[in-house]
């Protein structure tokens, strides 16, 4: 419970710095019901913030300095407000001093901070624990130094934060879900305008995320690898169709037309997020008319595209997927994240959790003899003051 967390935190941080925290700002982690590899691409995504989120504990110090304690690791670093410099040793820092740096080359004044987090997001699952950890940070000092911010610019400076200064070259889906995320409800964002809109969740519906426990390093260096093939489609593209900037720019008889013109590799990465974007804006259509049968249909075919098209699925967590397939009541299923591990999320009927619980979770062990992580989740609102 949410609740308990809050409490145990208060007391961590009374016991850390001899003093009650001023405030403790929750913001949520993340999962992506449709709309994968999409965000960087000038896209449409269709996240909702989820029940799993971090807790930030601070007050502020009389000081230039931020000292932190990340429980869930017990690990403390610290840093000066007007020296900010990456941190090896300690690099789950560096998400405090990325915001911290952002913030202050915004042109922010920001005070010195005691502070304390814990997470309940799992780390390096896809379902954006770093986002959630920046959104936090951001918000907290927007709250303590009274910053005139909005959440879309603070959305922006987190992922300003995370390119720039950790060097994980992500879109602005992640920080944008965390800081604008309504209960009940899945955001349609367009990534290049960063216009967005409600879409309510059927009520008689369960989010369920299943984690496969698989975290792989080279994700960072095929998430790179997968933008820089996405730039080299638009440019090769431009010749026959001069007037784009983004794959986004490209329909998906635009790119029947052209694609024998593209290599191989860059062709598959290029089909795939033009028709995700595609199948994204008919997802949307469709739980606006309550049509969850062709709502998971298109996570289903979501999820092939990004195993045959954009290679960024493993043996993992197609085994998730097609376990889900096989329940009933389990609309779609697909990978969600950046990929080679970490999550799967599917959109089930309430009546079906527990079939979907049990089936999977043998299915998976079967296949890996590893036991996954199944999260029911609820969609959550965004960052706030808890």
């Amino acid at each position: 419970m949410e609740e308990d967390r809050v409490v145990l935190l208060r007391n961590r941080f009374r016991q850390l710095f001899g003093t009650e925290a001023a405030l403790v700002v929750r913001a949520p982690g993340r999962v992506n019901l449709i709309g994968e590899h999409t965000d960087y691409n000038d896209g449409y995504v269709l996240p909702v913030a989820i029940d799993r989120s971090v807790l930030l504990a601070a007050s502020p110090r009389p000081d230039r300095w931020v000292v932190v304690h990340a429980l869930d690791f017990d690990q403390r670093a610290e840093f000066p407000l007007d020296d900010i410099v990456p941190d090896d040793e300690h690099p789950w820092s560096n998400y405090q001093r990325g915001v911290a740096w952002v913030l202050q080359s915004a042109g922010f004044t920001l005070p010195g901070l005691n502070m304390a987090l814990t997470s309940d997001v799992p780390i390096g699952a896809g379902l954006s624990s770093s986002a959630a950890v920046e959104v936090a940070t951001a918000y907290t000092w927007q709250v303590l130094g009274k910053l005139e911010l909005d959440r879309v610019r603070l959305a922006l400076l987190c992922q300003r934060a995370e390119n720039e200064f950790v060097g994980m070259n992500c879109g602005i889906m992640d920080q944008f879900i965390s800081a604008l995320g309504q209960r009940d409800s899945a955001l349609l964002i367009d990534c290049r305008s960063l216009d967005y809109e409600l879409v309510p969740i059927p009520a008689h519906t369960a989010i369920i995320v299943a984690d496969t426990r698989v975290r792989r390093e080279l994700v960072s260096s095929e998430y790179n690898t997968r933008r820089r093939e996405c730039e080299e489609g638009v440019h090769l593209l431009q010749r026959y169709l001069p007037g784009i900037i983004a794959l986004r720019d490209v329909s998906p008889t635009q790119f029947a037309e052209h694609q024998a013109h593209l290599p191989d590799g860059v062709r598959q990465r290029c089909r795939h997020v033009i028709c995700e974007n595609d199948r994204v804006l008919r997802a949307v259509a469709a739980l606006r008319a309550d049509d969850l049968v062709t709502f998971g249909r298109l996570m289903d075919e979501s999820h092939a595209s990004l195993r045959n098209d954009y290679q960024v699925s493993c043996p993992e967590l197609d085994a998730l997927v097609m376990a889900a397939w096989r329940v009933k009541g389990v609309y779609g299923s697909r990978m969600t994240g950046a990929g080679f591990g970490g999550c799967t999320v599917s959109l089930v009927d309430e009546s079906a959790v527990e079939a979907f619980r049990e089936h999977v979770s043998a299915a998976y062990q079967a296949a890996t003899g590893t036991a996954p992580e199944i999260h029911v989740c609820r969609a959550e609102a965004g960052a706030g003051v808890v």
